[in-house]
């Protein structure tokens, strides 16, 4: 009896020490797999303000225009002084707006504590996982730029 309790504790404490070094490991909890599409957003977005940026480029979707975008970021953040960089690893994440486009692409907007700047995220499904497409944050209104309507002054 004392046998099999002594060999269920050791098992018991085996067990817990392998699920930690497992968060030791992987502290947030991401493989560079998402769940659905806000979590893909939310591990991107966290990543990015930390400053971790292979790890980032994990939940993002590889393509040249959104590593180069995501290279630009990089350069831009390791320019900042350290406490706005502090700032961003101390901000939280803030979901504003989920709108699902279809079955596999969501358009997330969002804001992070620090810059209270609202920003657009398009989230893509590919192979059964959730990953960010960068460019759509730079490139969503190009097109609006050129095509903006014609204001009347209605006192001409």
């Amino acid at each position: 009896m004392k046998t099999n309790l002594l060999y269920s504790g050791i098992c018991l404490l085996l067990f817990f020490c392998s699920c930690t070094e497992t968060n030791k490991n992987n502290p947030d909890g991401s493989n560079g797999k998402s769940e659905n599409d806000i979590d893909a957003a939310r591990n991107f977005i966290r990543n990015a303000l930390d400053g971790s940026f292979d790890k980032a480029r994990t939940f993002m979707l590889q393509d040249s225009s959104n590593n180069q975008f995501m290279d630009a970021v990089e350069r831009s953040y390791q320019k900042m002084v350290p406490d706005t960089i502090n700032s961003y690893r101390g901000a939280s994440i803030n979901i504003h707006q989920v709108t699902p486009v279809n079955d596999s692409t969501t358009i997330i907007i969002y804001s992070n504590s620090f810059k209270n700047d609202h920003d657009t995220l398009k989230v893509i499904k590919t192979k059964e996982q959730w990953l960010i497409d960068l460019k759509y944050l730079y490139e969503h209104d190009i097109d609006t730029i050129f095509n903006k309507p014609e204001k009347r002054d209605s006192l001409k």
